[in-house]
């Protein structure tokens, strides 16, 4: 490798500014271990093995086994002062001061992402030339020097594809600010869907790597209630007014699937999706705080949302939906899915509270009433989803069976499937689903 070469790459990595947090990244904090300890020759075999060793098992851990595509991943998720500003609504101006320190990082990190196992045993077998134990050396793996990354969410891939296509990483500055205000930076430019959870109680958003993928030409029947979803969801893209949204009926009619199905076709326009598990619905000012002021629109999906009479997380809900100081975002929407209308349970003891002379009762006990019948009045918009009459059943089938490609008997089939909705849940969209893969995964088994 030779001993210039070396220190270069080493400079290289201590004169990251910008991207100077990737220092704390495991890969390349032990690359830089091995580096110094090389460039000092004041190790032992023994540690430059163990040092080499140390930072081929992170780079394998990160599930790749190339120093450029890891370098890369970093780089296109980074959150630094660059990228923040940025992925912010209102881009404050400062990032034209950091262009040329940005590109200056990136060639220098592009110099990193070419260091080859071969020089850099060669330098090994260099410093220690008079030990007998040179096959030790010469047997330390390898890793992958050409990328080899491909990512499912094409921007993500487009990126990077640009970044190896080019002769200096700086050239790609515009691409990668252009990918930033489209698509934000850290998690929000990695991942589409997130869940909030929580540890030792506080709350975070987690990532979730495999999204269902359902897609909306996937759906069948429901186009009615199913497009005034999907023309709220672009009109909220677009930034014109929009609502939040209630999808409420029958068990197994699509409810849910719709909503992810939404995500799937719009998230390449930076739409975003967080599900909050209705426990934690106090924590809506804390998740708003997380999400506003980002470029990203986000959805926030509430499934099978149902209140009991004694909880009270059904308030921090109304104060979003009815949008105080805080909650009031345009980049924000809720989207929530119901079996029933009435979101919280009302029992006929607080109907007998309006004449009752007990004094345990509540005085203005019409007015509790009235608070829990008016929850889904809040969502802008409404859409019932009805459990399908027979033919529309039929239908479902039908097209799930031709999206499939599954080539069976229609009238068989229909027989098939009314048999299956008495033995089964009775007529909905998921009981036609669950058909569809029995009657597929039979096909294979034949």
């Amino acid at each position: 490798m030779g001993q210039t070469k070396l220190t270069t790459t080493l400079l290289a990595l201590e004169s990251l500014s910008i991207y100077r947090g990737l220092l704390e990244d495991k890969v390349l904090s032990k690359l830089k271990t091995l580096l110094i300890g090389l460039d000092k020759a004041e190790l032992s075999l023994r540690e430059v093995i163990n040092y080499y060793n140390d930072y081929y098992f992170e780079l394998a851990n990160s599930s790749t086994l190339s120093l450029k595509d890891h370098i890369l991943d970093k780089i296109v998720f980074d959150e630094n002062p660059f990228s923040y500003k940025l992925q912010g609504v209102q881009p404050n101006g400062y990032e034209k001061v950091l262009e040329k320190a940005v590109s200056q990082d990136l060639n220098s990190l592009q110099l990193v992402s070419k260091l080859e196992p071969t020089m850099l045993k060669a330098e090994i077998t260099e410093l220690f030339k008079n030990s007998s134990y040179k096959t030790f050396i010469e047997n330390l793996p390898d890793w992958t020097l050409e990328s080899q990354s491909y990512s499912r969410n094409h921007h993500i891939h487009r990126i990077k594809e640009r970044f190896c296509s080019s002769i200096q990483w700086a050239e790609c500055l515009a691409e990668l600010k252009s990918f930033h205000k489209n698509y934000g930076c850290g998690l929000f430019a990695r991942y589409i869907a997130f869940v909030w959870e929580k540890s030792n109680g506080q709350g975070y958003l987690k990532g979730i790597d495999s999204p269902d993928p359902i897609t909306l030409n996937e759906l069948i029947e429901y186009q009615s209630e199913r497009s005034r979803v999907i023309e709220n969801t672009e009109l909220f893209l677009r930034g014109f007014p929009s609502n939040n949204v209630l999808l409420y009926g029958d068990r197994g009619t699509g409810k849910s699937s719709t909503v992810k199905a939404i995500l799937n076709e719009y998230h390449a326009q930076g739409l975003r999706m967080v599900e909050i598990p209705k426990a934690y619905l106090a924590d809506f000012p804390l998740i708003i705080r997380h999400l506003k002021n980002r470029a990203q629109k986000f959805i926030i999906f509430v499934d099978d949302l149902v209140f009991g009479d004694n909880e009270e997380n059904y308030t921090s809900l109304k104060a979003v939906l009815e949008g105080g100081l805080e909650s009031k975002t345009p980049n924000i929407l809720i989207y929530a899915t119901s079996n029933r209308r009435h979101l919280v349970k009302e029992y006929f003891s607080e109907r007998a509270g309006l004449q009752s002379g007990n004094h345990n009762e509540e005085v203005h006990a019409g007015d509790s009433m009235q608070e829990k019948l008016s929850l889904a009045d809040r969502f802008g918009i409404n859409v019932v989803f009805t459990s399908p009459n027979q033919d529309r059943y039929l239908k479902i089938v039908d097209g799930i069976a031709t999206h499939r490609n599954l080539k069976i008997n229609k009238e068989w089939l229909k027989k098939e499937a009314l048999q299956w909705a008495l033995w089964y849940n009775g007529r909905s969209a998921r009981t036609a689903r669950q058909f569809i893969d029995w009657i597929e995964g039979q096909e294979y088994l034949s």
